[in-house]
């Protein structure tokens, strides 16, 4: 047997080794792809893309506790119907999530651009320690209102199960769209620009 028959032959009975090594490698590159892939496609699919069950109905009011940014200096509290003619996007969120955390920025951008036509953005902090909001929302910059659901009850009354959520409202009040997950600025505009 010559020499390099030989290391060909111990290549392919190690472990790992020779021809092994090249099939583990991609198989683990597939697997990454496939983790990467469904990160990116799957919460778009499973998201639902219009108002799910809230659809084209009014939105359930709510009276929260204002914990950061108040519209009015003094205000202790905020409620849907003061926003009353307008566009609002309701972002359900907590502290504790990133995607939450990463679409904080995207909100507040969004809340600047199109306050001037006639949008709100409402910031309703969810299953959260009580003080956590007002502390992020200072330290990161975020400008717009935003409440403690610290019940829960306006989180139940919007069907939300995850987080972040943003539902968003037409000028009448009524869901439009429902979105799970991080939703990015492109989609959000589409769907204002659907209600404006």
């Amino acid at each position: 047997m010559t020499m390099s028959a030989e290391k060909t032959r111990t290549a392919r009975a190690t472990p790992g080794g020779g021809g092994n090594s090249i099939y583990h490698s991609v198989a683990i590159a597939v697997m990454v792809v496939g983790v990467i892939l469904g990160f990116a496609v799957l919460p778009r699919w499973f998201r639902a893309s219009e108002g799910g069950a809230l659809s084209g109905k009014p939105g359930p009011d709510f009276q929260l506790e204002l914990v950061a940014n108040a519209p009015q200096m003094g205000q202790r509290t905020l409620a849907l119907n003061e926003y009353k003619g307008k566009a609002v996007v309701l972002d359900f969120w907590a502290t504790w999530c990133g995607p939450c955390q990463a679409q904080s920025p995207v909100l507040d951008k969004l809340a600047h651009r199109y306050e001037s036509q006639g949008v709100a953005v409402v910031g309703i902090n969810t299953s959260d320690a009580p003080g956590a909001a007002a502390k992020w929302a200072r330290s990161h910059q975020i400008t717009y209102p935003i409440v403690f659901d610290d019940e829960g009850e306006t989180s139940h009354a919007y069907g939300v199960s995850n987080l972040p959520t943003l539902v968003i409202l037409s000028r009448e009040g009524k869901v439009v769209a429902v979105r799970e997950g991080f939703t990015d600025a492109s989609e959000l505009e589409s769907i204002l620009k659907r209600v404006l």
